[in-house]
């Protein structure tokens, strides 16, 4: 009975440090996610890219693909110096899923202000990201993929037949 016992106590012990690592992963991934608001309302190109992988990928609000840390520092850098030059990034919810332990899914909804976006580009207001993070050596959290998606409420579709274009 007390080797059972121990044996039940061992393993809550067990699943309680589990869990306490998963909170605090959890935590660290989000607030991996919430740092680009600092570095972006600061126009650092730089800080921002270092949230990220060197190999990731980026697809940014316009559709654009950027292929490394590199490519996106080096479009921020004049991003940030025109048309987000006024910018401000805030973030509204962070969802974290875990993939494995060393791998995590964010999805974060945002809110933009002051871009000046040329003619014909819609000025980026709200919008969500899908984040792949992945856990460093030095148990840091950085992005490897990114995903900008600008976003609009939901609406119904419509109900009824299909139209003669659509079929």
């Amino acid at each position: 009975m007390r080797l059972s016992l121990c044996g039940f106590a061992l393993s809550l012990l067990m699943i309680s440090a589990g869990s306490a690592a998963a909170t605090a992963d959890g935590a660290a991934v989000r607030a991996a996610a919430l740092q680009q608001a600092d570095a972006w309302n600061k126009h650092d190109a730089a800080a921002y890219s270092a949230l990220f992988t060197p190999d990731c990928d980026v697809i940014n609000i316009s559709g654009w693909w950027w292929k490394s840390r590199a490519e996106m520092q080096q479009k921020l850098t004049r991003a940030f110096s025109t048309v987000f030059a006024h910018s401000t990034l805030s973030f509204v919810e962070v969802q974290v899923k875990f993939l494995k332990p060393d791998v995590a899914v964010a999805h974060a909804s945002w809110k933009m202000s002051g871009a000046r976006m040329p003619p014909g580009m819609p000025a980026p207001d709200a919008g969500i990201q899908t984040l792949v993070l992945t856990k460093q050596g030095d148990g840091r959290w950085l992005i490897a993929e990114f995903q900008n998606t600008l976003s609009k409420p939901e609406r119904p579709f419509p109900a009824g037949a299909a139209t003669a274009g659509g079929r």
